[in-house]
């Protein structure tokens, strides 16, 4: 398959601040079963992967994943019910929170296994406008339950603001929502989870969110707009918003979480730029 064209991103020859970037194996090396995604990741050289929701594997299989590659899994979320089949989710659905419980406890048993760094509460959907504040309240409990039962294990909790335009009504949706709601929180462990591409998709620069408040953020996840492929697909300028995530003081993992424009090894040409200019 022809190699899609991306433009150079990087163009000098400066040595900055190692990012760590994570490959999300939700999205990338789909031309594979989940299992042999670990392999390949480590392959192109990616030492830590994410996952959205792991639990279709068993921990054990994971477990020997995680082992036999040599891979850190850094992420994964909450289970979030119906929410990427058009529904609302689970974390601020006030009918719903016996299920967040039960999955926040199924959670449980995958972070004791796996150790990842941070796990993602997704707010969530409200159909129904007249009940946002009902659906705001809940996911604040449901949000603080998680961080409080997570943090005993040495895990911090992350959320995280998602567009309106591919998923209409969803509860918060913008990085002024984000810093908010932190505020109100007040949780030692809880952070924000800034996905650049959602932000940009909100008409919002990243890249100020990321330099005021690096403090406050516990992972960063990427894909280019419009879109949402690897970067030098769309128009937002990675190595902008790579010279922040550096220059910022942000030390965690920043994922790749796009949609790769054919084959998955034919996209990391920005990570393949990127690795040449540390040389």
């Amino acid at each position: 398959m022809k190699r899609c064209a991306v433009r150079n991103l990087f163009t000098n020859n400066r040595t900055f601040p190692m990012i760590n970037f994570s490959a999300n194996l939700s999205m990338l090396f789909t031309e594979l079963p989940l299992l042999d995604r670990f392999e390949a990741a480590k392959n192109a050289g990616f030492s830590a992967v994410e996952i959205q929701f792991p639990y279709s594997e068993s921990i054990d299989a994971l477990r020997a994943k995680l082992d036999e590659t040599g891979v850190q899994l850094v992420l994964f979320n909450v289970d979030a019910d119906d929410l990427l089949h058009g529904g609302e989710g689970l974390a601020a659905v006030p009918e719903k929170r016996e299920r967040f419980k039960s999955a926040l406890a199924q959670t449980v048993d995958y972070v004791k296994a796996l150790q990842p760094k941070v796990i993602n509460v997704l707010p969530g959907r409200c159909a129904n406008p007249s009940r946002l504040n009902d659906y705001l309240k809940t996911f604040t409990v449901n949000l603080q339950l998680a961080a409080d039962t997570l943090a005993p294990l040495g895990v911090n909790t992350v959320f995280e603001a998602i567009n309106t335009i591919d998923m209409p009504g969803f509860i918060i949706h913008s990085g002024a929502q984000m810093l908010d709601w932190l505020e109100r929180l007040n949780h030692p462990n809880i952070l924000l989870q800034v996905d650049t591409y959602h932000l940009s998709m909100m008409n919002e620069a990243p890249e100020a969110l990321i330099r005021r408040h690096s403090e406050a953020i516990g992972h960063i996840q990427f894909a280019d707009n419009p879109g949402r492929g690897q970067p030098g697909t769309g128009d937002i300028d990675f190595k902008r918003l790579f010279d922040t995530i550096r220059n910022s003081g942000y030390s965690g993992w920043t994922g790749a979480e796009y949609r790769p424009v054919g084959r998955t090894l034919d996209s990391l040409d920005w990570y393949e730029q990127f690795r040449t200019q540390l040389v």
